[in-house]
């Protein structure tokens, strides 16, 4: 139920960290995997052991959206799995927040992240199969901190989730999301080398830890399966149990 044997999968910000891990993760379950990015993914291909194919897309710009339909089906002919993982963060008090970080924020973490999945859904509705897994975050659920433009976009995201996934279910398209924790990656090191941060964060997580890419890529490779086919507008936290607290 969790092969994905000739699957074609799509994944925005496949270079580092998450990303890279779903790409690996689908990669080992059979899939053949388009890496999208700003810039090269030399590490992320040297771990796949399966057919790869390399975009270099900027997707704050909606100009990047045809390019990578386009490359994935000249390479493979379809596309079966799409995961919108891409994905910025900019900080500032909600009262100094700007325009700029704002729409820069918003533009690559939802406005894209529609947009790719429209495309691609072009080309999944006439074939009645297809599953697209967007990455959210633990603020698609709380509030957070000097983050405003970043939770207002992941909140966005859970709800896109939701409405998509209420056009699209009954026409053999799954869209669903997957809210990741506090994970081991290059963008949470400093408050993992912050003791007091450190501490504060791994208290408040039930299973006692940060968790690892590749507990999300595991996430992700269930809701591209089969053994997903009818979980439909789900946002899964895989979060150590830190929203049971």
């Amino acid at each position: 139920m969790f092969d994905l044997t000739d699957r074609v999968a799509i994944i925005t910000g496949a270079n580092t960290g998450i990303g890279q891990a779903i790409a690996v993760g689908l990669s080992d379950a059979g899939a053949r995997v388009a890496l999208v990015g700003r810039s090269p993914m030399n590490e992320t291909r040297g771990m796949l052991d399966g057919d790869s194919l390399e975009v270099t897309a900027d997707l704050s710009s909606m100009d990047a959206i045809p390019c990578i339909v386009s490359s994935v089906l000249d390479w493979a002919g379809q596309i079966d799995i799409l995961v919108n993982n891409a994905g910025i963060i900019r900080r500032a008090d909600a009262i100094d927040f700007t325009e700029e970080d704002w729409d820069a924020v918003m533009d690559i973490n939802l406005k894209n992240l529609f947009f790719l999945s429209q495309a691609v859904a072009r080309h999944m509705l006439p074939r009645g199969r297809g599953k697209i897994v967007n990455i959210a975050s633990l603020l698609s659920f709380q509030g957070g901190i000097r983050v405003p433009s970043y939770t207002a976009s992941k909140s966005g995201v859970a709800g896109l989730t939701r409405l998509l996934a209420c056009e699209w279910a009954g026409q053999g398209v799954n869209v669903n999301a997957v809210a990741p924790g506090y994970i081991a990656t290059n963008n949470t090191v400093a408050l993992r080398q912050d003791p007091v941060r450190n501490r504060a964060i791994r208290d408040r997580i039930p299973a006692g830890d940060w968790g690892r890419p590749e507990q999300i890529a595991g996430a992700v490779v269930f809701l591209a399966s089969d053994a997903a086919e009818y979980v439909n507008g789900v946002v899964l936290p895989v979060d150590g149990g830190w929203l049971a607290r």
